[in-house]
């Protein structure tokens, strides 16, 4: 076993010991105060339309890939509000290879019991940039796929002005950097947030554009 794998197989093993516990660090007032910060409200269900153009509304989900949301049922801003964040995932139709990737590393039901979380998820079309080989690989590799998942998680809820320019701990043990304003933001220096803060029961939602690597 080289270097590398065993690296990955520290990660796995660490990922699997500290994740429950960096999930569930936040209290429930910290939980229900990044509720109100992210539009949703406890023991309600609704969720803001995104914006139509000017100035945008930073308690509603913005920008151009808000528009392939469906307007109704489960996978609308709407439904997503009504369920934690891996099963919301599962009801939007651009998450689809993400919600594989989560359940390929058993990591649905962590994140579903987490507490106020952001997930920064990356699209079928930012997985599609890999060549398929690669993603094939990272799949079939468990410990890899666990630190990239875990590196798209922030263990609190983040608002889009947090995002204007901050660097945040992942739950990869590494950090990553956002900046932007309005409804243009980038994190690190790559991935384009194509619609932003989105809420579901238990975390904020940025969709990217692009795949997430942590540093080596």
């Amino acid at each position: 076993m080289n270097a590398l794998h065993l690296r990955r197989a520290a990660v796995a093993v660490s990922a699997a010991a500290l994740l429950p516990l960096a999930l569930t660090a936040c209290s429930s007032d910290d939980s229900k105060d990044s509720a109100a910060a992210s539009g949703s409200r406890p023991g309600t269900a609704s969720a803001p339309a995104a914006p139509k153009g000017g100035s945008p509304d930073k308690d509603q989900p913005f920008g151009p890939g808000c528009a392939s949301v469906p307007k109704d049922g489960a996978g609308s801003f709407a439904g997503m509000a009504k369920d934690p964040v891996a099963t919301a995932a599962s009801n939007n139709p651009d998450l689809t290879t993400l919600v594989a990737a989560v359940g390929q590393a058993g990591l649905a039901d962590t994140l579903n019991n987490a507490r106020s979380i952001t997930v920064f998820a990356p699209t079928d079309d930012a997985f599609a940039k890999i060549p398929k080989a690669d993603l094939d690989k990272l799949l079939a590799d468990k410990a890899a796929l666990t630190e990239v998942l875990t590196y798209h998680v922030v263990g609190q809820r983040l608002t889009p002005e947090q995002l204007e320019k901050g660097t945040f701990d992942t739950l990869a043990k590494s950090t990553l950097t956002a900046s932007g304003s309005g409804v243009t933001y980038t994190v690190n220096d790559s991935s384009k947030v194509v619609c932003g803060g989105v809420p579901t029961a238990n975390a904020t939602v940025y969709l990217v554009d692009t795949v997430l690597m942590p540093p080596m």
